[in-house]
């Protein structure tokens, strides 16, 4: 099953990504934790240690991936139930480089990668933020930002049998409705 969570920033996304991958995950399978996002500051640190200390229950086995997702059918068992999170700090990787390098159409790639493992996968939740749509302009990078992330969120909800919008604990089906009984199930 494949499991599309998106949302605002620091609403629990996670938490609720972290049951549902839990729940997934068949006996004696593997339970993968894919951690996409490469510290900035003092936040991001902080963000991180949060999420460590909140996944400890599961006893999830963390794979760092900050690009190249694809590369994960060549570290991980695909049989296993997967949480991916996040697309949104895959994509700031793949797309601002550590030289300063700026690769615009880097949400191709990713876009691409997710749909090429996805499709290899048995049991994978995915995380994102949904920050494209307020009315502010932004600077040119930032606007292909967002329009890439929105393209990345649309590529892979096509895949997903369910897709949920997360807004402070309210949950949002934009697929996958007919899957809510069996979800709730899960959680």
């Amino acid at each position: 099953m494949i499991v599309y969570i998106s949302g605002g920033c620091k609403n629990g996304k996670s938490s609720f990504a972290e049951q549902i991958a839990y729940n997934l995950k068949e006996k004696e399978a593997p339970l993968y934790y894919i951690a996409t996002m490469n510290p900035y500051d003092k936040e991001d640190k902080e963000r991180i240690k949060k999420h460590i200390k909140q996944r400890e229950r599961f006893n999830f086995k963390t794979i760092e991936i900050s690009r190249n997702i694809d590369n994960l059918e060549n570290i991980c068992n695909l049989n296993g139930s997967f949480l991916i999170d996040s697309t949104t700090a895959l994509l700031v990787n793949e797309m601002f480089l550590e030289n300063g390098n700026i690769i615009e159409n880097a949400y191709l790639k990713v876009a691409q990668n997710l749909n090429y493992i996805l499709n290899r996968m048995k049991n994978v939740v995915i995380v994102s933020d949904y920050i494209y749509s307020d009315t502010i302009t932004y600077d040119e990078f930032t606007e292909i930002y967002k329009k890439g992330l929105a393209f990345i969120d649309k590529s892979c909800a096509k895949y997903a049998d369910i897709v949920i919008e997360i807004s402070y604990g309210n949950l949002k089906f934009f697929k996958g409705e007919n899957l809510k009984e069996k979800l709730c199930q899960i959680i």
